[in-house]
């Protein structure tokens, strides 16, 4: 039959790595026998003793915790403030654009009032979800590092740090992924959701179905070069070979991306003719404006690089 001392043990060490259980059951099984003795000594009953004993040492569930050296919270105090700024700055950004979005199409489509606050709510909510999830998801990530288990030390004079290349912050890190993911999952959400269908009840996809042989598997691997990217980013700030990287990931997104608008190659014709707009919109209006954005955002991305690298290059001196 099992002691309390057995269950006790037993409740601390079930959810620990199985290399540890032994070494850890072993070092509580002394510490309680110790502290029995030292009870027992001073002449309470052994099963007093026992009960004391194992009260003293508190929830096993906690002493679990902290064996296994892991956060028992989701997003630690660290994170916490800047997980709660960036969430509500994504919400204010991204929710009111993809809402006018949505609300654009559904106008466009003459979808009649209920049809367009139905999906305009439901697409916000599903935005939301997701926006809170990934953000979530990451930060929770980042807390359980091995960086983020460090204790935080008591602020010194000592303690400043040195003057070294200009710093990604968490804030930035979080966006940067969760907008990699947004992305990606944008693309892949247009090919089986849409408001319009084929003959065959279908979901007809705002990019041109063909790319998927190709150009967004390409692009798909970019967007994983763009999350190593961040990450490096993150851990050694801005200098001059990681802005001559992002230099590249910059140019090979815009060159195949320029090219594929110009060729008309992007866009879906069956989607474009659902919307009752002629042949030639897509190339006359649509084209410039996809390409004056790829450019601007591109080029501004590139600038923004190289002037952190320069003030990193600086800040060494």
């Amino acid at each position: 039959m099992s002691t309390l001392t057995d269950r006790y043990v037993w409740a601390v060490i079930r959810s620990l790595p199985e290399k540890q259980r032994n070494d850890i059951e072993r070092e509580l099984r002394a510490s309680i026998d110790d502290a029995m003795e030292a009870r027992v000594a001073a002449g309470e009953p052994i099963r007093t003793a026992e009960h004391d004993t194992l009260l003293e040492l508190g929830d096993p569930d906690r002493l679990s915790a902290s064996y296994a050296e892991r956060p028992s919270f989701l997003i630690g105090p660290a994170y916490y403030f800047d997980y709660i700024r960036l969430l509500k700055l994504l919400y204010v950004l991204v929710l009111p654009i993809t809402a006018a979005t949505v609300f654009l199409v559904q106008l466009l489509t003459g979808a009649g009032i209920g049809a367009i606050v139905g999906s305009v709510i439901g697409t916000a909510i599903e935005v939301a979800v997701h926006l809170g999830f990934w953000t979530t998801l990451v930060f929770a990530i980042i807390t359980r590092s091995e960086k983020a288990r460090k204790p935080v030390a008591s602020w010194s004079l000592e303690s400043l740090p040195e003057r070294t290349s200009p710093r990604v912050g968490i804030p930035e890190l979080v966006a940067s992924v969760v907008f990699l993911l947004f992305f990606a999952g944008a693309i892949v959400w247009q090919q089986y959701n849409s408001v319009f269908t084929d003959a065959s009840g279908s979901p007809i996809p705002v990019l041109q179905p063909d790319l998927w042989t190709l150009w967004i598997p390409y692009v798909f691997g970019l967007i994983a070069l763009e999350l190593v990217f961040a990450i490096v980013l993150y851990r050694t700030g801005w200098n001059w070979p990681l802005a001559l990287v992002n230099v590249v990931l910059n140019v090979a997104f815009l060159v195949p991306a320029i090219w594929l608008v110009v060729n008309d190659r992007v866009l879906n014709h069956a989607f474009l003719s659902k919307l009752g707009w002629p042949d030639d919109l897509g190339m006359s209006v649509i084209a410039p404006i996809l390409v004056l954005v790829f450019v601007g955002v591109a080029a501004g991305d590139v600038i923004d690089g190289m002037v952190k690298a320069r003030r990193g290059a600086v800040a060494r001196r």
